[in-house]
């Protein structure tokens, strides 16, 4: 185990740093920088803007100045308003987090009973209606969903705000979070179930006599938590960021919504920041998710 954790750090270690090589260079390619849009500033100002940012340097060395920076815990200022990055950052993420955090919570929860149920009753009316609702919300986008919400519970009935830091007026972006997972790990859970359902060591269980929920409980559900495991790895990664989509539609100031912004106003510095910290989240989460294959099902070995 503890080999092949240090294993799986090392891999972390080496894809954060690609990526980092990637985004670094590859929005350096693009043409333009940061200062070209604003028409008002002058040739000299303009110059003296990228001095200030290292952006009149050799792209290599560029690099190599972010990233010392970078292992010394300064992850540098944005070009665009001056701020630091990492204040910007963590403010954002602690909206995204607790937005994700119970989106996450309640897609998991509702998504596995929902699972099980719709097994335990294949092809009966609880089935076919749990099928229907998942199908329904896998199909439909984020943005449509997101918008409808808004539309209807926002401005026609006038139920809640669009979004505010009260608790309150995170219904909806929660919602609008949780409903695809919630029917993918359903989905998920249903075929898991009903392939363990299926196994000797099941029917062996029912026919001496071993309590219905203890079978499920103890023989079915471990087991058939593994691809919901796997699937939730990247998932909470991509929730706890936040969506950029329903941020967006929502006017939440997550660090979704900041890394779509950084993007179109070109802000280098944000965009060097926000991408490596979602790339850390989601590498943790993988981390993590390898592991909890160990403790749901001790029969696979990690090394």
């Amino acid at each position: 185990m503890n080999n092949y954790v240090i294993k799986r750090i090392g891999l972390a270690i080496l894809t954060i740093v690609i990526i980092s090589i990637i985004t670094f260079f590859g929005m350096n390619a693009i043409p333009g920088g940061p200062f070209d849009s604003e028409k008002a500033t002058s040739p000299e100002v303009k110059a003296t803007l990228e001095k200030r940012y290292n952006l009149d340097k050799p792209i290599v060395q560029q690099y190599g100045i972010y990233m010392k920076n970078l292992l010394h815990g300064d992850w540098g200022v944005s070009v665009k308003t001056g701020r630091d990055i990492w204040d910007t950052m963590s403010k954002s993420f602690m909206i995204s987090a607790k937005l994700g955090g119970i989106a996450i919570i309640i897609s998991f929860i509702l998504g596995i009973i929902l699972g099980c149920l719709s097994a335990l009753t294949r092809n009966k009316l609880p089935d076919r209606l749990i099928v229907f609702f998942t199908t329904l919300m896998t199909a439909m986008p984020s943005f449509v969903l997101a918008t409808l919400l808004l539309y209807l519970f926002c401005i026609q009935l006038g139920w809640v705000a669009v979004w505010s830091a009260k608790s309150h007026s995170y219904i909806l972006p929660v919602i609008s979070l949780a409903l695809y997972p919630m029917a993918y790990i359903t989905r998920l859970t249903k075929t898991s179930m009903l392939d363990v359902l299926g196994q000797d060591y099941v029917r062996t269980a029912k026919a001496k006599g071993v309590a219905q929920w203890k079978v499920i409980y103890k023989h079915t559900l471990r087991n058939a938590l593994i691809p919901v495991i796997t699937y939730l790895g990247t998932q909470i990664a991509y929730i706890i960021t936040g969506s950029l989509v329903v941020e967006n539609i929502f006017t939440i100031g997550g660090l979704g919504q900041k890394f779509v912004n950084s993007i179109t106003n070109r802000d280098y510095t944000m965009i060097m920041g926000t991408t490596l910290f979602l790339a850390i989240i989601l590498v943790i989460a993988n981390l993590i998710t390898d592991i909890a294959y160990k403790i749901v099902d001790a029969r696979i070995t990690l090394e």
